[in-house]
């Protein structure tokens, strides 16, 4: 069945008029008539009764009708939604956001492409260390990440967005909890809770690095996957811990946030998507995100 007739059809029977249906298409109207009775003959049944002065429905076209403006008004919506998606206005994407980023970045990205690309929905994931974001990635079950680097991988690109320093999480029942800012080398008689160390966390490698530039190996670890478990477990008792400073955005009872002192160690954020990503929602969702925190600063894969 042509579309075009279904549109004929549609006219003649708002106009009940041959002649003016032919005008509102700008066709002559013995060619309409003969359009009108071919679909008939599609759908085998009369639509229309005729008469010389007027076009009325019959029972069928009546139902017929209702139908055909359905149809009309999807092929619209069709053709409409097209549009959005090939502009990444329209569709479904999958974000996936480390630890500290899920406490701190996610609300306010997800409140800013919910106001300005309403069409898009939004499928979220939060605490994922980096090593599964990439494998993520690499599966097709995330389109974007926000994660640590550095990323060992030449098939994802990465664009960081800002720099963090570290800085510690203590019980609020420790002696130095009160202290403006906290060194180092104070903690290194503590029990440390960290993330883990297989799957190589980034966090966790900066971690350690800053405890030897600062003298010391933790002597005791408790390694926990998520960053809302680790600040609990300060808050517990069960250790201190060091973290990317938007982690203070989670507030815990019992955890209190220090600056380290005489330590600048910092840990990147970025974003990263497939290297041959091609499609414009992951772009626009991109720039949207490069847009609200800065940077986008490009990186060269790790090896």
């Amino acid at each position: 069945m042509e579309l075009r007739r279904v549109q004929y059809f549609v006219a003649v029977a708002e106009e009940a008029h041959f002649g003016r249906a032919a005008a509102r298409l700008n066709m002559a109207q013995p060619p309409l008539s003969q359009q009108i009775k071919l679909l008939e003959a599609e759908v085998g049944v009369q639509l229309l009764h005729r008469t010389t002065r007027k076009v009325e429905l019959t029972d069928a076209g009546r139902r017929f009708l209702e139908r055909a403006r359905e149809i009309l008004a999807a092929v619209d919506s069709a053709v409409v939604e097209a549009n959005e998606v090939a502009s990444g206005t329209l569709g479904r994407i999958a974000i996936g956001f480390t630890g500290s980023a899920t406490y701190d970045l996610l609300p306010s990205f997800v409140r800013a492409v919910r106001a300005d690309l309403p069409g898009i929905e939004l499928d979220i994931h939060g605490e994922m260390l980096t090593p599964r974001q990439v494998a993520a990635l690499l599966d097709g079950t995330l389109d974007l990440a926000f994660l640590r680097p550095p990323v060992r991988s030449p098939q994802i690109e990465v664009r960081v967005l800002r720099r963090e320093p570290l800085i510690a999480v203590l019980p609020t029942q420790h002696p130095l909890a009160a202290s403006d800012k906290v060194r180092l080398s104070d903690l290194a008689d503590d029990p440390f809770i960290t993330y883990p160390s297989h799957n190589r966390s980034v966090v966790y490698d900066a971690v350690l690095d800053t405890c030897q530039h600062a003298g010391f190996v933790p002597t005791t670890i408790h390694e926990v996957a998520e960053t809302s478990t680790l600040v609990s477990f300060v808050a517990a008792g069960l250790g201190v811990a060091l973290v990317p400073a938007s982690v203070q955005h989670l507030q815990i009872t019992g955890a209190a946030y220090l600056p380290l002192a005489g330590t600048t160690s910092e840990v990147e954020l970025a974003l990263a998507t497939r290297a041959d990503e091609q499609s414009p929602l992951v772009a626009r969702v991109r720039a949207r995100a490069e847009g609200l925190i800065g940077g986008g600063r490009r990186l060269p894969p790790s090896h």
